[in-house]
């Protein structure tokens, strides 16, 4: 599903040159957990957004189901984005003057869907997550949590190939963030390829394969059989 090969990334500080990415090369397949770690500085947010299509590369190739996007325009990575990736993001970045159904719905405005069939895919999604009776609640109504939730919601919505998730439980607590964790092994388990990146052992032992970053490069892969992944109950529709 998503090949890298000989990936490159340099950014411009003044008038220094910053080399993020050094040669990447990495294959990851359809229905991979995958979890990037790695300290401050590593690469592994670059790494992630390159995936995501929010940035290209400054060398190297990245084929994605089979097309070559790494030398798309924005427009074309827009519409790669919309249809193949979906989003979870440590801060939620929910819009707090729409309903949690609204939130969901907003993806699949791109699609040119009817208002109808946009609201009952954003329903399913909602109901996907244990979130079914609060479709009229607007953020600010919500846990942490349940925002979180919402973010996946929205992700799922329109059926991408990669569910793409930066740091999904640094805001919230210990209890809430196991309960998060479940709902992405379940995610997993129903057929959903999952890219994480964590800083945080336990979230990455949820994966089925961790690739540690360091100075720009890859340098551990770490793959291990899915009964070693922590199995946790979530508190269905309570977080």
């Amino acid at each position: 599903m998503i090949a890298l090969r000989g990936i490159v990334k340099r950014y411009a500080m003044g008038e220094e040159i910053v080399l993020a990415l050094d040669g990447v090369d990495l294959d990851i397949g359809r229905n991979e957990y995958v979890a990037l770690t790695g300290p401050s500085g590593s690469g592994k947010s670059t790494l992630m957004n390159l995936i995501g299509c929010l940035d290209s590369p400054s060398a190297g190739s990245y084929t994605l189901n089979g097309r070559d996007v790494s030398g798309m325009d924005d427009v074309e990575l827009a519409h790669v984005r919309n249809r193949e990736i979906g989003f979870v993001f440590q801060s939620f970045h929910l819009l707090p003057r729409m309903t949690v159904l609204q939130n969901v719905m907003q993806p699949l405005v791109y699609r040119g869907l009817p208002v109808e069939a946009r609201r009952a895919r954003a329903a399913a999604a909602l109901a996907k997550v244990g979130l079914a009776d609060r479709l009229g609640h607007r953020p600010n109504q919500l846990s942490g949590g349940q925002r979180q939730r919402v973010a996946i919601a929205r992700a799922l919505v329109g059926e991408p190939s990669i569910l793409l998730a930066d740091e999904p439980t640094g805001n919230l607590d210990t209890r809430t963030s196991a309960d998060i964790m479940a709902l992405f092994d379940t995610l997993h388990a129903q057929g959903q390829t999952v890219v994480m990146v964590t800083h945080e052992p336990d979230i990455a032992a949820h994966s089925h394969r961790v690739l540690r970053v360091s100075d720009g490069r890859i340098v551990e892969d770490t793959r291990r059989p899915p009964s070693a992944t922590p199995q946790r109950p979530a508190a269905a529709g309570a977080a």
